[in-house]
This record gives structure tokens, sequence and C-alpha cells, in this order.
């Protein structure tokens, strides 16, 4: 029997990232939410702002342990070359530093340790994360450019070749592209979002750039985690 929409729905939130690009959804909806009514409605800001706080927190404590992620990846699936191996070190370095700081961010910000450390441990968790990110872009433009490649020799396969068989195979590359688009923009998405941790400017700590961004990152996660 076929999924349809509600069976699908139910899948993506029992992943533990499904349920994380949906309770960021409500982090920055929110977000934008205080900021458009702050100055004509106060209450209802201080509400969406409560929202947001709430959301965000709720996200740290659901990430507990994913800093193993990165370790495990460069375990199991380093890499198909030197160059990938050694720039999957690289990004997945600093997700682990990213999501391992990350931890005590949330600690401090709940109370459980000194909440003077969370200046700190922002910083910390956010430079881990932008740096990360550079490289898993940079590692998805290099598989899109080979699957571009690619694209190109099927157009030129003998006619001996089954078209059922070339249609598969062409179907399977765009749909790899597509994804690593996706990965993309979410990762763009967020390295937004930590520099403007890392380094305050107008741009990237205004609350429309940081709301869109956050979307843009829910709704890219939304696409790579649904059930096919």
């Amino acid at each position: 029997m076929s999924l349809d929409t509600v069976d699908k729905l139910v899948v993506f939130l029992a992943k533990r990232d499904g349920i994380d690009k949906l309770v960021k959804t409500f982090q920055y909806v929110s977000k934008l939410a205080c900021w458009h009514v702050e100055a004509t409605r106060p209450d209802a800001a201080e509400r969406f702002k409560k929202w947001e706080v709430a959301s965000g927190l709720s996200r740290k404590a659901f990430r507990t342990g994913r800093s193993l992620t990165g370790f495990n990846a460069l375990r199991r699936n380093p890499g198909s070359s030197p160059v990938i191996r050694f720039l999957a070190v690289l990004a997945n370095s600093g997700e682990m530093v990213y999501f391992f700081f990350d931890h005590f961010l949330w600690l401090s910000r709940i109370g459980t340790i000194d909440p003077k450390l969370a200046k700190k441990m922002s910083f910390i968790s956010a430079f881990g994360e932008s740096f990360g990110y550079v490289f898993f872009i940079i590692i998805d433009c290099i598989f899109i450019r080979q699957r571009v490649g690619s694209l190109r020799k099927l157009r030129y396969t003998s006619e001996e070749t089954k078209e059922e068989e070339i249609s598969g195979k062409i179907s399977e590359i765009r749909g790899d592209i597509v994804m690593r688009l996706m990965g993309i923009s979410a990762n763009v998405a967020d390295l937004i979002i930590a520099l403007a941790e890392i380094q305050p400017n107008p741009f990237c700590n205004h609350t429309v750039t940081l709301g869109i961004s956050g979307l843009v990152s829910a709704w890219a996660g939304w696409y790579r985690n649904w059930p096919s």
C-alpha cells in the first residue's frame, strides 16, 4: 500500500530531523511575527517572542547527542576520493564543534550551568557551524559538477542502450542534483544566521534576514527529509 500525505507526515515527524524542521519553522515564523507587531501590539509581540525562545530551546534539547553524527559519518563513509575525504573531515569537524558546544549553550540558557557562559558557548558553536557549512557547500558543489558531467555523457550514449535505462539514470541524477541544491540552500541560510552571531552586522542581524534564512533552511530540510 502506497503512503498518502498523512502517512508521510507521520514518518517525517518520527525522525529527529523532521521534528527539528517543524519546530524551526515555528521559531522563525514567530520571530518574523514578533518583528511585524512589536510597534503596534507589544503584548502580542511578547507572546511571539516567548514562542520563539521556547522553540529555540526545544530544538537544542532535540539535538542532544547530535555531535556524534559527524564522527560516525567520517567513520563509516569518509568520501570517495582524497579531496572529498579531506573536505569531509573539515566539514564534519566544524559540525561536531557546533553541536557539542550547543549542548552547553542550551544548559546555560536554561540555568543548569552558569548563564554567563551562554555568550561564549554561542560564539564557539556558531564558529564551528559556519566553518563546517562552508566545506559542506564546497562538497555539494563538487558533486553537482560531477552529476552535470554525467548527464552530458548520457546524452551521447549509444542508441543501443535501452531508452528506459537511460531515462531512469537521468531521473536519478537529477534527483540527486536537486537534493544537493536544497542542501546548499539550507547551508547558506544557516551560514548567514551563524555569521550574525560571529560578526554582527546590519544585514545578517536584521530580523527579516534572520527570519527568511531560518525558514529557507527549515523548508529545504522539509524537502530533503520528506519520505519519497
